[in-house]
C-alpha cells in the first residue's frame, strides 16, 4: 500500500491516499519508522521498507498493511 510518511514537530505522520486517511504514528519499533513495524493512532500496523535513517522527508513508500494475526 503506498503511504507517505512525514515529519510534523517531534513526531511521525502517515498519510494513505487511497483512504484519505492522515494519522500519527504511535509506536514504532526503533529510533526511526524505517525497516520495521509502526503502529498509527487508529490502530492500523505497516511493516515500513529498509531505508536510510537519513532519507528526506515527506517520502511516498510501499508500506505492508499487517492485519490483527499479523
Amino acid at each position: 500500500m503506498k503511504v507517505t510518511l512525514r515529519k510534523v514537530a517531534d513526531y511521525y505522520e502517515i498519510y494513505v491516499p487511497k483512504k484519505d486517511l492522515e494519522e500519527k504514528i504511535v509506536a514504532m519499533e526503533g529510533d526511526s519508522p524505517w525497516g520495521g513495524i509502526v503502529t498509527i493512532s487508529n490502530g492500523w500496523r505497516f511493516q515500513m521498507p529498509e531505508m536510510p535513517a537519513d532519507t528526506p522527508l515527506p517520502i511516498t513508500v510501499d508500506a505492508r498493511k499487517l492485519g490483527d494475526e499479523d
